[in-house]
């Protein structure tokens, strides 16, 4: 099992670095294949979305649809897959950051019965989830 990183992911998707591009597509390409098993996190997760807005300074929608795809590859595994999507829709749709986006989603998955926020916001999205 490999765990795959932050940059990993950049270099993938911003093909900047040709050397390390072609890595990670010949990894990603083998695990495609089952023949090597990745693992990365939500922490990654937000990672990538935090170097793609602050770093590289991409937009909403272009932040979206990168970390979309970043979903779709399930030969990665990602235990909060699920979390994530659900949080990355409702990013889309509303004026929330991601993380805020995420914490109602976690804390639905954890079958809370209050979310404690001064966020009136999202205080009232969650009270609708």
């Amino acid at each position: 099992m490999i765990f795959v990183d932050t940059n990993y992911f950049i270099r993938f998707l911003l093909n900047d670095i040709s050397e390390q591009h072609n890595l990670v597509k010949k990894l990603f390409t083998r695990a495609s294949e089952k023949k090597v098993s990745l693992i990365t996190s939500t922490i990654v997760f937000f990672e990538i979305y935090w170097v793609l807005s602050s770093y590289y300074g991409k937009e909403k929608s272009e932040i979206v649809a990168v970390l979309q795809k970043i979903l779709r590859l399930t030969f990665i595994e990602l235990p909060e897959r699920e979390i994530l999507l659900s949080s990355l829709i409702l990013f889309k749709e509303v004026n929330l950051d991601l993380e805020d986006c995420y914490n109602l989603f976690f804390a639905k998955s954890q079958k809370v019965d209050t979310f404690g926020t001064f966020d009136k916001k999202l205080g009232k999205i969650f009270a609708e989830k």
